[in-house]
C-alpha cells in the first residue's frame, strides 16, 4: 500500500492506495505544534476504523508547505511504518514529470504542480485547474503539458475569517449554502452574497483573462474543500477532482 500525506496550511489530507487505486481518503487539521506521536494517535485511529494496518504501508509519499511539521510526518514515519520507505516531493522533484515555465521553477509550491501534472494526465488538453484551498491557486497547464504559471489570491474561507476578525459587528458565518439572491436581506446573507458570488466572479473573471492570455480555450477543472459549491455559481468550471493532488502525488510516487 502506498501512503499520501498532502500536508497545507489548514488541513492535512491522508489516502490510502492500493494498486493505484485510492481506498480510502481523510481530512485533519494541520497542527504546527504537534507531535509525532500525536500524528500518530490520529493516524493510527484512522487505520483502525478502515481495517488498515500501518504493516501493510510499503512507501510514503508526502508533499507540504508547512515546514513546521516536516520532523513530525518524518518521525512518524520511521517510528511508526517500520517496512515503509518515505520520499519526499518538491518542485525538484515534480519538475521531472512536468516543464515547469515559471521564472524560478523553485519558487511553486509542489502542490501545485503536483495538481497539473494529475490533471494532465487524465484529460491530455490545456487546463485552468482552481484550487480552493487555504489560497485560491489558478495553475495554467499548456497542452504540451507544461506548467505555465498562475495566479494567487486569498482562500474564500481565509478572506471570511479576515472579516470577522477585523469587523467589530460582522458574525463568523458558514459558507457551504450560498444565499439565493446577491441581494441579502440581513448581514449573514449580504455576507455570503458577497464572500461566495464575489468569488465566483473572481473566479470567471480570471479564467476569461487567462483565456485571453493564452489564445487557447482550456479545460477548467477545481479542486479543495469549497470547490462544489463553487462549481454551481460559476459559469467556468466544467468538472469537480475532488482526490487531484493525491492522485498526482500516486503518480510522482512512481518516480522513486
Amino acid at each position: 500500500m502506498l501512503l499520501a500525506i498532502d500536508v497545507g496550511n489548514t488541513n492535512t489530507v491522508i489516502g490510502i492506495f492500493k494498486d493505484k487505486t485510492i481506498l480510502r481518503e481523510w481530512r485533519v487539521s494541520t497542527r504546527k505544534q504537534g507531535t509525532k506521536d500525536e500524528f500518530a494517535v490520529i493516524v493510527k485511529s484512522l487505520f483502525s476504523e478502515s481495517s488498515i494496518s500501518e504493516k501493510e504501508i510499503t512507501k510514503v509519499v508526502v508533499s507540504s508547505v508547512v515546514p513546521e511539521t516536516d520532523h513530525v510526518i518524518n518521525g512518524f514515519s520511521k517510528n511508526y511504518l517500520k517496512n515503509a520507505k518515505i520520499y519526499w516531493i518538491n518542485s525538484q522533484s515534480v519538475s521531472r514529470l512536468m516543464p515547469v515555465l515559471y521564472t524560478n521553477p523553485m519558487e511553486v509550491g509542489a502542490d501545485r504542480i503536483i495538481n497539473g501534472i494529475a490533471a494532465y494526465k487524465k484529460y491530455k488538453t490545456s487546463l485552468i485547474i482552481i484550487d480552493f484551498g487555504t489560497a485560491t491557486t489558478f495553475d495554467v497547464i499548456s497542452s504540451k503539458g507544461e506548467y505555465l504559471g498562475g495566479a494567487i489570491s486569498p482562500g474564500i474561507k481565509t478572506a471570511a475569517e479576515a472579516l470577522y476578525n477585523v469587523a467589530s459587528k460582522l458574525p463568523r458565518v458558514e459558507l457551504y449554502d450560498p444565499p439565493p439572491n446577491a441581494i441579502g436581506k440581513d448581514t449573514v446573507s449580504s455576507m455570503k452574497s458577497g464572500i461566495l458570488y464575489g468569488y465566483a466572479a473572481l473566479v470567471d473573471g480570471m479564467v476569461e483573462r487567462i483565456k485571453k492570455e493564452t489564445g487557447d480555450n482550456p479545460k477548467v477543472i477545481a479542486t479543495g474543500g469549497l470547490s462544489v459549491v463553487m462549481e454551481k455559481i460559476t459559469k467556468s468550471i466544467e468538472s469537480i477532482e475532488p482526490y487531484l493532488t493525491l492522485e498526482g502525488m500516486l503518480a510522482v510516487s512512481e518516480i522513486f
